[in-house]
């Protein structure tokens, strides 16, 4: 395929880093790229996924959307790697906590993921449901952790293709079943299509509601006040 994608405007490679932090909102991505990057351009936009590439202490990053779902997810994963030789790929977002040990703005790493889709099948051939993330790139994201003084837990994720379920309370059996410890939309698609693409991805969460308490959080403190997650991803690119 040619530049530009279907669903990416720019038109050359170098416009993108190797490395691209991926919330699953574009207005965080806007965030992250005005209050954390120097240097920034704007290299997408179409339909309002935003992608900036700009610097982060003298190293070149990019930061991009990818929407909600594995299917959005999974589109984007696959073109960066694919066609803009995009060699890592770090989620960061918000996720919701299926066990009293993590609570609302705990930070989490998701080293691996259950995915209640046919989505793994389906693009790599491969008939199974868990996917893990890359052990290099997690290892980074816990000496970014430990650097920046930030805990960081770690949990298995189910990540659903459904958000309003039928049985609100089925989600008990999936931790029974799969040892899952949060729940999320995207890491299935993210790691299977890196595995299958021979890339890299991984995965930091911030605990944005519980399941357990019934604790949660508002869509501007979503989009701007998950700091520590968003630093200790930005971390692994200033690794020396």
């Amino acid at each position: 395929m040619s530049l530009p994608t279907p669903h990416i405007e720019t038109q050359t490679k170098e416009e993108f880093a190797k490395t691209v932090i991926m919330p699953g909102d574009p207005l965080r991505a806007k965030y992250i790229a005005e209050n954390y990057l120097e240097n920034i351009t704007r290299v997408n936009a179409v339909r309002n996924m935003f992608a900036y590439t700009g610097t982060y202490k003298g190293k070149k990053v990019s930061v991009m959307g990818s929407g909600m779902g594995m299917p959005s997810m999974g589109i984007y994963a696959y073109e960066l790697f694919k066609y803009y030789d995009v060699e890592n790929i770090i989620r960061v977002g918000s996720a919701g906590s299926y066990k009293a040990e993590l609570e609302v703005y705990d930070v989490v790493l998701i080293d691996e993921s259950y995915g209640e889709s046919d989505y793994i099948k389906i693009t790599t051939g491969d008939n199974v449901r868990n996917v893990s993330a890359n052990e290099e790139l997690n290892e980074k994201l816990v000496k970014s952790a430990e650097r920046l003084g930030v805990e960081l837990k770690v949990a298995k994720a189910h990540c659903s293709d459904v958000f309003y379920r039928k049985d609100p309370t089925d989600y008990k059996q999936i931790v029974k079943n799969h040892k899952c410890g949060l729940v999320e939309m995207e890491t299935a698609a993210l790691f299977a299509t890196a595995n299958e693409l021979g890339k890299k991805a991984a995965a930091v969460v911030t605990i944005s509601d519980s399941f357990i308490t019934g604790e949660s959080t508002t869509s501007q403190q979503r989009e701007q006040s998950f700091t520590n997650m968003m630093e200790v991803a930005l971390g692994t690119v200033d690794e020396k």
